[in-house]
């Protein structure tokens, strides 16, 4: 009997597989990393191949770890890092080049060209997005340009562009023998060629980028029965998909206008529903797809995206050698009793929302001979914090909506040091919920809603529960001391490239 949803969660350093049962708790896990490269300052990439290899092996894995087959999974549910680009030949199989990864900033020639006519802002009211190297379009763009034979292929439909969605389930659909090539809503509304209103790939858009429409996937919605597996999975209808920060929206329940939640994973995601229409973003937020569930209208929403968040932790073990494990930031950073006055923006790849800056590299400031190790630990994870109020401002002032309080999830939001700042340079409660891998259950509840396992948002909103929540305690003439200080470093950053 199918008793349990499977959930892919294909994210930017690693891929997990989870089980959760009809409660919505989990059952089992698997993850495995893969490898960055970064070929030149700037550039990000990922193999596609290894990819697919370690989904195979987490999935294989986690059924074998809890005596599982495919005869006991109900639906297949995906969600995944987004906007990061890949092209493959549909005959074969085999990527034209790797990955290009979202944090990658190869494109800024392209969105700065573009940009001359119109500015940034150019295309927002078509996109809901303003043009920054975050996007898939102009990484399509700049492969058809330096990828030798790629937009011959392209304008044949031989060679086709998915995000990392769309490359999970060609494969896991049969890949060369009849995968399905398609991407939902929420993942299309990242790649600057789709138009909010029609939910459809526009044609000016396209005609703008010089992109072949033969190359790119259908626009499905979020949940519903695309198709069903092949191999280890045979049979098992595939049914729900959701970018990674639409998933962890639609996983903490944010089913109301008004309601929000933050990410903290590689980056910091906000998102906040606004409903049925597109709201546009004065602010330098993001209009995007919250989701869209079968035949139902559209769900939009307003995001922050801020590019560095865990992946400062993740520096700080890889190529400072600081700490050996990410945990350990906490245990550190509890050595001292503040930053010590420093401030680090972590514009490796520039800013994100709110200033959308490709010429910004990172800095930290207020450097004295009082800082030790302990203070540049603590300064990583206000980093967050930091980033997370300045979108949040943001969002307030876009939306007209107070936020009461803030769901948080991810795997930062372990850290009780970072959640409890986080409550303080807010001034709001932070609130972290019993299942805290809410990415991977947003997939499942989009999967399993389209079966039937689940009948409506309303059931699955009564499965939301609270686990901790820390209020703020910080005096309102500190807290707007120290975020002064942030912003006055920010600015910083700014003007490096050139």
């Amino acid at each position: 009997m199918a008793q349990f949803i499977l959930a892919i969660d294909q994210g930017t350093t690693s891929t997990r597989a989870m089980i959760f049962d009809h409660k919505g708790q989990v059952v089992g896990w698997k993850q495995k990393e893969h490898e960055q490269h970064y070929p030149k300052p700037g550039w990000v990439e990922h193999d596609p191949l290894e990819i697919w290899s370690s989904t195979q092996f987490v999935v294989q894995g986690v059924l074998n770890e809890n005596n599982l087959t495919s005869k006991n999974i109900a639906a297949i549910g995906i969600t995944n890092q987004r906007e990061t680009t890949l092209v493959w030949n549909r005959d074969t199989g085999k990527p034209y080049y790797p990955a290009v990864v979202w944090q990658d900033t190869r494109t800024d020639k392209i969105c700065n060209q573009l940009a001359k006519e119109g500015g940034q802002d150019r295309f927002r009211k078509i996109t809901g997005l303003p043009l920054a190297t975050y996007f898939s379009g102009p990484k399509i763009a700049w492969l058809l340009e330096n990828v030798e034979g790629l937009r011959e292929d392209a304008e044949t439909g031989k060679a086709i562009f998915g995000t990392l969605d769309s490359w999970l389930v060609w494969n896991l659909t049969g890949g060369p023998q009849g995968g399905l090539h398609l991407t939902d809503v929420t993942n299309a509304s990242r790649t600057l060629l789709m138009n909010l209103e029609t939910l459809d790939w526009d044609d000016g858009m396209l005609s703008v980028l010089s992109i072949p429409r033969a190359m790119l996937p259908k626009i499905v919605s979020s949940s519903d029965v695309y198709g069903r597996a092949k191999g280890v999975l045979e049979g098992v209808p595939v049914a729900g998909i959701l970018g990674d920060q639409q998933a962890a929206l639609f996983g903490q329940a944010c089913y109301n206008a008004g309601e929000a939640k933050n990410t903290y994973g590689t980056g910091c995601f906000m998102l906040m529903n606004t409903g049925h229409m597109p709201t546009p973003s004065e602010s330098g937020l993001l209009t995007t797809v919250g989701y869209k569930i079968g035949e139902q209208a559209a769900v939009y929403a307003l995001e922050g995206s801020i590019a560095i968040t865990g992946a400062l932790v993740q520096w700080l073990r890889d190529n400072l050698r600081m700490i050996d494990t990410a945990a350990e930031i906490e245990t550190l950073a509890q050595t001292v009793e503040d930053a010590g006055g420093i401030y680090f923006v972590p514009a490796f790849s520039g800013l994100f929302a709110p200033y959308w800056r490709s010429d910004a590299r990172g800095a930290i400031v207020g450097l004295t001979r009082y800082i030790n190790r302990g203070h540049i630990a603590r300064a990583v994870l206000e980093a967050s914090a930091y980033q997370t109020r300045e979108v949040l401002d943001a969002m307030e002032k876009d939306s007209g909506v107070r936020l009461k309080a803030l769901k948080v999830d991810g795997g930062m939001v372990k850290n009780e040091l970072l959640m409890q700042f986080q409550a303080d340079i807010l001034n709001v409660p932070v609130i972290r919920p019993v299942v805290a891998e809410t990415t991977s259950l947003g997939a499942a509840y989009a999967a399993g809603l389209a079966v039937g396992y689940w009948q409506n948002e309303d059931e699955l909103r009564e499965k939301w529960q609270k686990d901790v929540q820390w209020d703020p305690v910080m005096a309102a003439s500190q807290r707007e001391t120290c975020y002064a200080g942030w912003k006055k470093a920010v600015t910083r950053t700014f003007d490096w490239i050139e």
